[in-house]
């Protein structure tokens, strides 16, 4: 990270990391924040050249054999970043949603599927859910290996709204995970922007276990807890090109879409001129 200040006041940052993807693809991603009032001036293009500066700098230290990309993500709206991505090389390649169930009425019945059943989750079942969703997730199109690293969900497992792991709705069968909603509910969040929102933040059913209602009635069932809690409204983000069609269940179980952004990739070019 790098942080920008004016006379002596911060005005912005850059953050830089790197994932590895299926297909033996590196991304080498990246942000650049900055107040509005210092947009326009030329800093953020520097901000943006400092950052490929530093990634290409990560990339020579990488096997060569991998497909290497920058990649960063912008709002769907134009705006000013947008702009800059695009005028730098940059274009679309995929859309990711927000989306949000405006209220938590009308909580569709879905019963859990026969042979399954929802348990309160215990320190010691957070290996064995990580094991299944690592599983689940490695179909998707924006997986990354070292998010299942020890490393990985050691991170995971200190994020504030990653620790209600009480409200989370697993589903077992015997010893195995078929699948879960992992949800929580960021306080600080809510009352920064004066909402009252759930995430569903990981939804994840294992192959074996698909089209049997699973996701349905995990959803269903977080519903519930989330309104037991007092949230008002539940929210997720998903792939808009997810091949299992995630978002039309979503659709079916009430949510709508909220924001749009479009992730944005470039080659890497180790040697520019």
């Amino acid at each position: 990270m790098v942080f920008i200040e004016i006379n002596g006041i911060t005005v912005g940052f850059c953050r830089c990391e790197w994932h590895e993807r299926p297909g033996g693809v590196r991304t080498y991603e990246h942000v650049a924040y900055l107040v509005p009032e210092w947009r326009g001036k030329g800093l953020r293009h520097v901000m943006l050249r400092e950052n490929e500066r530093r990634l290409r700098e990560i990339a020579k230290e990488h096997p060569s054999e991998y497909g290497k990309f920058f990649e960063a993500r912008a709002n769907f709206e134009e705006n000013h970043w947008k702009s800059l991505l695009e005028q730098e090389g940059y274009r679309p390649f995929r859309h990711n949603l927000t989306m949000l169930r405006p209220n938590l009425d009308d909580i569709p019945d879905h019963p859990m599927p026969q042979g399954l059943e929802v348990r309160p989750v215990k320190p010691e079942h957070l290996q064995i859910i990580f094991k299944a969703a690592e599983e689940a997730f490695r179909d998707e199109p924006g997986f990354a290996e070292e998010m299942f690293s020890e490393e990985g969900m050691k991170s995971l497992s200190e994020w504030r709204i990653f620790r209600q792991s009480e409200i989370w709705q697993v589903a077992w069968e015997g010893d195995e995970v078929a699948g879960a909603v992992v949800n929580g509910i960021d306080v600080e969040e809510n009352k920064k922007f004066n909402r009252n929102w759930g995430y569903e933040m990981a939804i994840f059913v294992r192959r074996a276990y698909r089209n049997r209602g699973l996701a349905s009635a995990l959803i269903a069932h977080s519903f519930e807890v989330l309104k037991k809690e007092g949230v008002s409204q539940a929210a997720l983000g998903v792939d808009s090109e997810n091949p299992s069609g995630a978002n039309r269940l979503y659709e079916r179980m009430g949510f709508r879409p909220f924001a749009q952004y479009t992730r944005y990739r470039k080659p890497l070019d180790l040697n520019p001129l």
